[in-house]
């Protein structure tokens, strides 16, 4: 092995016990959320590093070049650690401050069998702060990484529960939208309707934007495209919550909607749809 090989795997095979302590010690003295019940999910987290750092080591592996081949196991449980602690809401911080916790004891055990030659202190010690950088480095952007499919698949949740599809009536179906209209959002409803068109054979769609707070020029787009796909299916579409504030902006911006029946309210959609439909709804007389 190199000489800064040999002295770091010196330092991991002396007394790995105790360099798991000092480890784990330093990340809880730092506040960064490894104390309580965390602490013995810690210490196996770092048994489990410490192992693939070793066989790294011994392999000879350039300490400079934590991209290569020889490094593949210890990215693999460094991934695999940032990716578990994302999941629990542990924060970026917290878990690339524990791989930088374990400075300190390497530190101190590489200035203890190493200290006669000063250039080699040095030499290992910068090998050593070098590879336990770039691997905080590697779990942040993997962290970053699990975040981000964590907070897409969330979002993709939310869509699915802000566009319900619910049956009114018999062959009318209602899309209640809430919030604000995106390309994104509107094919998921596209979909949603679509789909219960053909599960229910209605020949009524109403889409009912009383929750939109506002309507643009693209809004409006993805709204006619909308009721384009349902006509194509055969069935009609009546698009009710067309307050007197979004009247003044669609006529402001010129938006052509005509041939599409619009509504002031659900209620009113509901009752053109009925009618539509040849069903006619009475209030029974009270009983004397």
């Amino acid at each position: 092995m190199k000489p800064v090989n040999t002295a770091f795997d010196n330092v991991l095979k002396a007394a790995p016990e105790a360099f798991l302590k000092s480890w784990i010690e330093e990340v809880v003295h730092s506040g960064e959320g490894s104390s309580g019940a965390n602490a013995k999910l810690a210490q196996n987290e770092a048994r489990e590093l410490l192992n693939a750092l070793q066989d790294a080591v011994r392999n000879d592996a350039d300490l400079t070049q934590f991209g290569g081949d020889a490094w593949s196991k210890t990215r693999a449980v460094l991934a695999e650690l940032s990716q578990s602690r994302a999941a629990q809401g542990a924060s970026a911080g917290e878990t690339s401050y524990f791989v930088m916790a374990i400075k300190k004891p390497l530190f101190a055990g590489l200035q203890q069998l190493i200290s006669t030659d000063p250039q080699q202190v040095f030499d290992t010690v910068w090998a050593a702060s070098t590879l336990v950088d770039k691997m905080a480095q590697w779990t942040a952007t993997t962290y970053q990484r699990s975040r981000e499919q964590v907070i897409k698949r969330q979002q993709q949740e939310l869509l699915e529960l802000s566009t319900p599809v619910v049956k009114l009536w018999e062959g009318v179906l209602a899309a209640p939208m809430i919030g604000t209209l995106d390309s994104s959002r509107t094919q998921l409803v596209m979909e949603s309707l679509l789909q219960r068109i053909v599960e229910t054979g209605a020949e009524l769609a109403i889409i009912d934007i009383t929750g939109v707070p506002t309507v643009d020029t693209l809004v409006a787009q993805h709204l006619l495209k909308t009721v384009t796909a349902i006509r194509l299916m055969g069935a009609d579409c009546i698009i009710s919550g067309i307050r007197p504030q979004i009247a003044q902006t669609i006529v402001h911006l010129g938006i052509d909607l005509q041939g599409i029946t619009t509504k002031a309210t659900l209620a009113d959609a509901l009752s053109l749809a009925m009618k539509r439909s040849g069903w006619i709804v009475s209030r029974a007389q009270a009983q004397g």
